[in-house]
């Protein structure tokens, strides 16, 4: 299996690191996102510890009776708060649904900016005031960290480093905790029902909190399925499809999955932690002029992110 190039970059060297090392950052985060759309991160801005304790609420969550996470569910939010139980989201184009059930927690606006009247409030879980606190800690860290990310691929687009910025703020993003149920009957899953079918994430660009078990793979450009292991303490960073799009896809949305385990592991949980990091909903993603040539025209139609993100949700069943 020929090796691709996820190089772990150290988050430090751009947000205080010299002028070298920006730049050098840039350069490495931007060849990665131009080729597999894939890095680690180191120092990231979380501790071992908090990483640990999420991990440990997110468990802790999932282990509640059906019952009592069925109250937070609002099929009206489109999963985009609150719980979404088993069988909801699939793949794009997928037959049948992911083997997962998740969690999210969105925006939580405190500097009166009126885009709040956009957002549906977070959902708080009465039984767990630690889960909604911690949640709501690593949502603000991982914020943070792919704001001074989107800073170095702007750098290396050659745009103002901070032409994010005012996209970002306040933006739709999306904390996720995502299980992956134990499959109790391996003969009695439907063909192709897998932990998570082959897809590109809709968003900028997702932070990935390590995982309970291995299983996420990317797509190569040989056609290959690559495993993905980071060390326990770093982040695992790709491009999403918005990303693509605004760039005319220099930066690539890279295929991953997560594929079912080994039959003797299969009663075993996997639990998965992404941050996926969203712009409002109403940043143009037109693509950038510099972006399109004759070697490279316009691959995509005019579109703000909230009208692509209403797609996507459709299509992947969490929106009728």
């Amino acid at each position: 299996m020929a090796e691709i190039n996820i190089p772990r970059l150290d988050l430090n060297h751009y947000v205080s690191g010299s002028a070298e090392q920006k730049k050098q950052f840039a350069e490495n985060i931007g060849k990665a996102f131009t080729e597999t759309g894939f890095v680690t991160i180191a120092n990231h801005g979380m501790t071992q510890e908090l990483m640990n304790e999420l991990y440990v609420e997110i468990k802790k969550f999932f282990e509640l009776p059906e019952e009592v996470k069925s109250k937070y569910e609002e099929p009206e939010l489109a999963g985009q708060r609150g719980y979404t139980s088993k069988g909801k989201e699939k793949a794009k184009g997928a037959p049948v649904a992911d083997l997962k059930e998740f969690w999210q927690r969105g925006q939580t606006v405190t500097d009166g900016d009126p885009v709040k009247a956009q957002y549906p409030d977070n959902i708080l879980v009465e039984e767990l005031p630690r889960f909604n606190e911690v949640t709501r800690e690593v949502y603000e860290r991982l914020e943070v960290a792919g704001r001074h990310l989107l800073k170095a691929i702007s750098v290396y687009m050659g745009l103002d480093e901070n032409y994010f910025e005012p996209k970002v703020h306040n933006g739709n993003s999306i904390l996720r905790g995502i299980h992956y149920f134990p499959i109790l009957d391996p003969d009695a899953l439907a063909p192709n029902a897998v932990r998570a079918g082959a897809h590109e994430d809709i968003n900028l660009i997702t932070l990935l909190i390590g995982a309970s078990a291995d299983g996420l793979e990317v797509l190569t450009r040989t056609g290959t399925w690559y495993p993905v292991k980071a060390q326990v303490e770093d982040i695992v960073v790709n491009v999403g499809d918005m990303l693509q799009r605004l760039t005319n896809n220099k930066l690539k949305s890279t295929t991953h999955r997560v594929v079912n385990p080994p039959r003797e592991l299969m009663k075993s949980s996997r639990y998965s932690v992404p941050f996926f990091l969203h712009p409002k909903l109403d940043m143009d993603l037109t693509c950038l002029d510099i972006c399109i040539s004759n070697d490279c025209p316009k691959a995509y139609s005019d579109m703000t992110a909230g009208e692509y993100l209403d797609e996507r949700l459709r299509e992947i069943g969490l929106k009728m």
